[in-house]
């Protein structure tokens, strides 16, 4: 009886952390929209394209730190893919948006989660360092990934010439979005953390083996 208990419990408190990170995941989602959609700059390119600085991927990141990969990804994914469908001119490029968006939490999480198991220590020097790899390994990654997809994106829609205007500003854009996003993301984090831990709202993402 008392075995059938534990396992009724754990059953519980692993169907709680689900509703918990969905919940959270929909406030990312959230974020991520309002962050993208109204805190900008919008550059308009030759051609009539547009790329803009923002901190949408901050909220990526943010949430990979604090939901995991997925959870995370998935909701600052959905938020600027969101932002993106509102915006008529835009819309061709939700697809590709929401993708990437995703891999950025999908590698930070990695990173985070799997290699430096920020959520399993409690040495503040090692929870930075492993929140500052993971920021800059998501980030990179969409820093390379960006550009290059977007290029081949728009010149499979819109042809050479506007693909070959459009991709210098791109990488120049990426670039600096992802130099914000970092140090945003990383200090939110290190002073989010406590106030989760206090609250009991913070809970452990994957397993330890000994937590390094």
């Amino acid at each position: 009886m008392k075995t059938s208990s534990a396992v009724t419990a754990g059953h519980r408190g692993l169907e709680d952390s689900r509703i918990y990170k969905l919940a959270l995941t929909g406030l990312f989602a959230a974020l991520s929209y309002v962050v993208f959609t109204f805190l900008q700059i919008k550059i308009t390119l030759p051609g009539g394209d547009a790329t803009s600085i923002h901190l949408g991927n901050a909220v990526c990141v943010l949430g990979a730190l604090i939901l995991g990969g997925f959870y995370g990804g998935l909701g600052g994914a959905l938020g600027m893919t969101i932002g993106i469908c509102l915006t008529p001119s835009m819309l061709v490029y939700a697809p590709k948006t929401f993708l990437l968006k995703l891999c950025i939490g999908l590698i930070t999480g990695l990173i985070a989660h799997k290699c430096g198991k920020i959520t399993h220590i409690s040495d503040k020097k090692k929870i930075f360092q492993w929140t500052l790899f993971a920021a800059i390994g998501g980030l990179a990654f969409n820093m390379v990934a960006d550009p290059l997809v977007g290029y081949f994106y728009k010149l499979l829609i819109l042809g050479k010439p506007a693909a070959d205007i459009t991709l210098a500003w791109n990488i120049a854009s990426t670039s600096i979005n992802a130099v914000l996003s970092t140090i945003v993301a990383v200090a939110v984090y290190m002073a989010l953390r406590p106030a989760l831990q206090k609250a009991g709202l913070f809970f452990k993402i994957g397993k330890t083996d000994e937590a390094k």
